[in-house]
């Protein structure tokens, strides 16, 4: 009886306190509601249509090289596959508006409000690699409108892709960092009140990739935005991992010596496949299960054909998987897991491309020389510039003290940024907090999972479902079922348990697998 007054209550208030026409004259600091129209029930945007009132239009991307830590263009999952449409969203108000905290911020915003049977929360969402539209509006954002949440996103402050808008522009990279963010969250807030007549009951933020960046930015900085956090695939390591790719691209071209071809990459990607795979899955559950000893590869004296590698070349695959080191060994950033195959990696004796961005932009110099680059001088330099664009603080007491929950997750399979750099971060947690910190912070690793999604094994799974159910019932996730292509089930444990075959059973079947816990592993590399 209870639910249903809840229900109908909940159903009263979408019929809007205020008229989504009338949002448009709300008053807000610096904000210009551009818009506000009622949407009746069809298609979600188009794909590159959601650049908002002051972009120019839809463009996004200006990833790093899809490889090792690298972010790929689009860092969020389409919401069309193998050709079939999305499914319809329901009807809402559609809030567009520009954010301007600053004199040189221009922050575009959309807000979905729906006109009926709203859940009474609001879900926040994230973008992918240098964002420059609302890139939320084709995946996310339909997402959380079809399960009934208020839901907004944001371009984070800037409408081009790359990183050429920054240079000389200190607050416009402050809007990406996490000004934006917050920003979007404060005024949806304040709309979501005006329009409904009641707060949020509960606020959600759900982002992978960069937008896995932008949740643990919240965490960080607003622990009171968001009562429950949704972090995939983290960019969080956003100005280290470009700087890795940078050194790893001009160390081939000023040592070709360590070059790879194809087949000396496919040397690499057997070898592990032959050791690891022991299951014959395509697909490596648990990556930190195998070793491999790649030195077994090195060529005899005065050798070099397509049965061995080089020192050079075994250095080069050192990195890829060992991760991006400086001249003390210190890690810059981490190296890839097994499993995500090398491959052929030449010099080009060019720059590296847009990967270089976060180099000019810490130098604010767009000419600035790439041939000059040294990654244990200009390293420092960086951080001291712009390492607040790195969502890295391990010390989340606030968001902890205020109930906050957060789930990671991150594909085992991802090539786009290595799933280490996730445990790297996770471990940094426990070891400033403390080693059991379950209570309100858990990390799923998924099975054969590529970038936010995709992938050879597990591919899916209740993020949404489960943050609820954890943050309104207090009902913690011993495990989550992730599923994947041709009926695969599997368990989904929380790090560091991962799912071990029973030995018996289908493999495809969730049933023939249980979360088990390691043995002492070393931490993320």
């Amino acid at each position: 009886m209870i639910g249903s007054i809840v229900f109908v209550l909940l159903g009263a208030a979408a019929a809007a306190a205020t008229p989504c026409e009338n949002l448009a004259s709300l008053k807000l600091a610096d904000t210009t509601i551009t818009s506000a129209v009622v949407v009746p029930e069809g298609p979600p945007p188009a794909r590159g249509g959601g650049g908002g009132a002051g972009a120019r239009g839809g463009t996004r991307g200006g990833g790093a090289p899809q490889a090792q830590g690298a972010v790929p263009q689009v860092g969020q999952q389409s919401g069309t596959r193998g050709g079939t449409p999305p499914a319809n969203i329901p009807a809402h108000c559609r809030v567009q508006m520009v954010l301007k905290p600053t004199s040189d911020s221009m922050i575009n915003m959309e807000l979905w409000l729906p006109t009926e049977n709203w859940n009474g929360k609001f879900m926040g969402v994230g973008n992918g690699g240098f964002a420059g539209s609302i890139q939320g509006l084709n995946n996310e954002m339909p997402q959380a409108l079809r399960l009934g949440y208020a839901t907004a996103g944001t371009d984070t402050g800037h409408q081009e892709p790359g990183g050429n808008w920054a240079i000389g522009h200190p607050e416009k990279l402050i809007d990406f960092a996490y000004r934006s963010t917050h920003e979007m969250t404060v005024k949806a807030k304040q709309i979501v009140k005006a329009f409904y007549d009641q707060n949020a009951k509960y606020s959600y933020f759900k982002g992978c990739s960069t937008g896995g960046r932008m949740a643990l930015m919240e965490a960080q900085r607003y622990p009171d935005d968001y009562d429950g956090i949704i972090a995939g695939s983290l960019a969080n390591r956003h100005i280290h991992m470009w700087t890795a790719g940078v050194a790893r691209s001009i160390q081939l071209s000023r040592h070709p010596e360590g070059n790879l071809t194809a087949e000396k990459a496919a040397l690499v990607n057997q070898m592990v496949t032959n050791t690891c795979d022991t299951l014959k899955e395509g697909f490596l559950n648990n990556p930190r299960q195998c070793k491999v000893d790649f030195s077994t590869l090195l060529c005899a004296a005065g050798k070099d054909d397509n049965t061995c590698l080089t020192a050079s070349q075994l250095k080069t695959v050192d990195t890829y998987y060992g991760g991006v080191k400086n001249s003390k060994g210190e890690l810059i950033f981490s190296g890839q897991a097994l499993g995500n195959p090398i491959g052929a990696l030449r010099g080009t004796n060019q720059s590296p491309g847009g990967t270089f961005d976060i180099v000019r932009i810490a130098y604010n110099d767009p000419n600035l020389d790439w041939q000059k680059f040294d990654l244990d001088k200009d390293m420092p330099i960086i951080d001291k510039a712009i390492s607040y664009v790195d969502a890295v603080n391990p010390d989340l007491s606030k968001f902890k003290k205020s109930g906050g929950k957060l789930i990671l997750t991150h594909g085992w399979a991802d090539t786009g940024i290595t799933p280490e750099t996730t445990i790297w971060y996770y471990d940094s947690v426990l070891e400033k907090m403390g080693k059991n910190q379950s209570d309100w912070m858990r990390l799923f690793m998924v099975p054969g999972m590529g970038h936010c999604g995709g992938g050879p094994g597990v591919n899916t799974f209740d993020s949404i479902g489960t943050i609820e159910k954890w943050v309104e019932k207090s009902i913690a996730p011993d495990q989550m079922l992730g599923t994947g292509a041709q009926g695969l089930t599997r368990p989904l444990c929380p790090y560091p348990q991962y799912a071990e075959y029973k030995g018996t059973g289908d493999l495809k079947n969730a049933a023939s697998w249980a979360c088990k816990a390691p043995a002492p592993q070393a931490k993320a590399k």
